[in-house]
């Protein structure tokens, strides 16, 4: 919660086995169960994402084809460095 408090209050809630992080009532990330923090990602911050060779969250029910989710992998660079997280953040939720 502290890498992004720049962004104004926030709200979480208990979903896909970790935590979801809302602002203003937006969901805007994730922070799964071993730790690693994802934002949603929607309309042009998809190509934004991919471009910064973020990983994109996938995953496969056994038999079923692979599913894929609206939320990339924060950075490394921006887990030591609010300031990013929250410019990410915020550029996501604009698309939200």
């Amino acid at each position: 919660m502290e890498l992004f408090e720049g962004l104004g209050p926030l709200t979480t809630r208990k979903m896909f086995g970790g935590l979801a992080i809302y602002c203003d009532g937006v969901i805007f990330a994730i922070v799964m169960s071993g730790g690693v923090i994802r934002l949603k990602g929607q309309g042009e911050m998809v190509a934004r994402f991919e471009s910064l060779g973020l990983e994109h969250w996938t995953y496969q029910r056994p038999g079923q084809k692979p599913a894929a989710m609206p939320y990339w992998t924060l950075p490394d660079s921006a887990l030591e460095d609010p300031d990013e997280a929250c410019d990410l953040a915020r550029a996501a939720l604009h698309h939200l």
